[in-house]
């Protein structure tokens, strides 16, 4: 059996973590506007905007966990996001999502007593939402991801 190797980003990793997201994007039809340079900075600076944990084997980057930590008032309990998970073609159906996902757990467990997981999954994507489902992700009922960009970020709190 191949032996994987997990450990968290460093900064020296800033540009493989990149083009391993870069594949995440171009798979699902996403675009890639992120350089070595952006990840390094938000991962690596005083106050990271989100920490990742690498699945290597024999020093090639296989797998790919990138989160970051948030609160929940409603569990009044810290989770952890998962905004990205990636697994090389090579190793797909040899359970390395479930142990990134484990890694993630285990980290954020212990950076931020993180007692639960969240990630957002594309509906047109059913082998995903099946992947999650059988891991035991549900649905929030109810709960709708937005987001404040560009313009309308700037304006937010602007008088009308």
């Amino acid at each position: 059996m191949t032996q994987i190797e997990f450990r968290q980003a460093e900064l020296d990793d800033a540009t493989r973590l990149n083009a391993a997201l870069r594949r995440l994007s171009e798979t699902m039809g996403d675009s890639h506007l992120a350089s070595g340079t952006d990840l390094a900075r938000a991962a690596f600076g005083p106050v990271p905007a989100f920490y990742a944990v690498l699945a290597e084997v024999d020093g090639a980057l296989v797998g790919v966990a990138v989160y970051s930590p948030f609160y929940s008032t409603i569990r009044a309990a810290a989770g952890a996001y998962v905004s990205d998970l990636w697994v090389d073609d090579t190793m797909r159906g040899q359970g390395l999502g479930p142990r990134l996902l484990a890694a993630v757990r285990d980290r954020a467990k212990v950076q931020w007593d993180a007692g639960f997981l969240r990630l957002a999954v594309y509906e047109d994507n059913p082998r995903a939402v099946a992947f999650y489902t059988r891991l035991g992700f549900a649905p929030m009922p109810g709960d709708i991801y937005m987001t404040l960009e560009g313009k309308a970020l700037g304006a937010v709190g602007a008088q009308q």
